[in-house]
């Protein structure tokens, strides 16, 4: 007797990496997000910028 399958035994598995992925992605942007906008990045950063067209 034969069954009839849906497809194979791991069909759900690609959307489920996907899934895992952009909720990576997003915690990384997150955390780059809070690391730019802290005070000492975007002092840091400033004071860069301030160097930088005073040099002109």
């Amino acid at each position: 007797m034969l069954r009839a399958t849906a497809g194979p035994p791991d069909a759900g598995m690609t959307t489920a990496e996907y899934a895992i992925g952009t909720v990576a992605a997003c915690a990384l942007a997150a955390i780059l997000y809070r690391v730019v906008t802290s005070g000492t990045v975007s002092g840091a950063l400033a004071e860069l910028l301030d160097r930088a067209l005073h040099a002109v």
